[in-house]
């Protein structure tokens, strides 16, 4: 392992506060780590044209990918909470209005199933609306 060895650092004020501000998100233990973790990052993209750019770059996209997928995650589950709400408003309401027995629901589910599973999910009411009124031509 490695000694260190006690430099003598000239900071700004306002240098020495930014490392106070952020030395907790940075999971340095003291200023000295946080000063030469911020060494090797910087060098790290210092170095981008050659092949040791790998410790800054690593970082900089899994922090950039990460922030991108949080980002689509939160905007896919809205939008599926919003299409599942939908979904049960029409169920009750179709339910209200409809006496359908048991064994219909399950056949039915049964052809939805098939139907989804055949047009990769890509529903279209004209087609339902052609297929419950007999004109279905199979497209």
């Amino acid at each position: 392992m490695e000694k260190k060895e006690k430099q003598a650092v000239w900071l700004y004020p306002r240098t020495k506060e930014l490392i106070i501000k952020h030395i907790d998100e940075a999971n340095a233990r003291s200023q000295s780590e946080f000063i030469e973790d911020a060494i090797k990052f910087y060098s790290g993209y210092l170095d981008c044209n050659s092949g040791t750019a790998t410790e800054y770059l690593a970082h900089v996209l899994t922090s950039i990918i990460d922030g991108i997928v949080k980002g689509s995650e939160y905007r896919i589950n809205r939008g599926l909470f919003k299409l599942a709400v939908e979904s049960a408003m029409q169920s009750h309401i179709i339910a209200a209005v409809n006496d359908v027995d048991d064994e219909t629901i399950d056949d039915l589910r049964g052809m939805c199933v098939d139907e989804v599973a055949h047009i990769n999910g890509v529903i279209n009411f004209e087609r339902a609306y052609d297929y419950q009124k007999g004109d279905d031509d199979d497209k």
